[in-house]
């Protein structure tokens, strides 16, 4: 792919883990013809030929290793100048019960890797194109959004890895805040129940609903509508975007 001569036009957007669900949604709604979207999936999911009719780039990368996430680094560098954001949104679910088939310590180091470890050296390595975006954009600046959890406030007695990991994200926010400021606003995203799984059966979903003061589970837009909060905003940065429903007053 040929790099855009202006490194303002066709900044686009990246985001990680956007085969699906919440990343699926913001690639849907954020791409255009000015911002386009480049999107990273981990498994083939039904969902990509969409992606991919719409002009929406798709990127292979399994960013459980350091390996796949400097490749990922220099695939982008290698075809843009610039970028407008950069959306953390990859993740994993993983508990530390009985039943799991990985010891604790795997457990905490997948969790650490995934939620932590990666979005860390995609910053450091992809901040330079954030900062060509903001400067050639005049009074536009870039933005980083890490996707965290309404459990960073409060832990998990039964995914404490992912809690922690997930709290580490939070205070990767603050710190790359301080550090890329004020070329590009770094803020995070913790959001509580937004949409069930389609397994999820209909005892669990109303034992789940009643965690938050608003008893709904709004969908994937909910996620959108902050994310877009964020981008348009010009003096956000260093924050934390709480969607939960009033879930820490339940």
């Amino acid at each position: 792919m040929e790099k855009p001569s202006n490194p303002a036009s066709q900044s686009p957007i990246l985001i990680t883990g956007g085969g699906q669900r919440l990343g699926l949604a913001a690639a849907l709604a954020l791409h255009s013809e000015t911002t386009p979207v480049i999107v990273t999936y981990r498994n083939n999911t039904r969902h990509l030929d969409q992606l991919q009719r719409l002009g929406i780039q798709t990127i292979h990368a399994d960013l459980s290793t350091t390996g796949a996430v400097l490749a990922l680094v220099q695939t982008i560098k290698q075809q843009y100048n610039s970028l407008r954001a950069i959306i953390h949104n990859a993740s994993e679910w993983l508990s530390e019960a009985k039943e799991q088939s990985e010891s604790p310590e795997m457990i905490f180091d997948r969790m650490m890797h995934i939620h932590a470890k990666v979005p860390y050296l995609i910053n450091r390595q992809l901040s330079p194109l954030l900062k060509q975006f903001a400067e050639y954009s005049g009074d536009c600046s870039a933005d980083i959004i890490h996707m965290t959890d309404f459990i960073i406030e409060k832990g998990s007695k039964k995914h404490i890895a992912y809690a922690a990991s997930k709290a580490a994200l939070h205070n990767l926010t603050l710190s790359f805040a301080a550090q890329l400021a004020p070329n590009i606003k770094v803020n995070s995203i913790a959001p509580a129940l937004l949409m069930f799984n389609e397994h999820d059966d209909e005892a669990y979903k109303q034992h789940a609903l009643q965690k938050s003061l608003m008893k709904l589970a709004p969908g994937e837009q909910e996620g959108v509508k902050a994310i877009r909060y964020l981008l348009d905003s010009d003096y956000i940065t260093g924050r934390s975007l709480s969607i939960d429903g009033g879930r820490h007053l339940a």
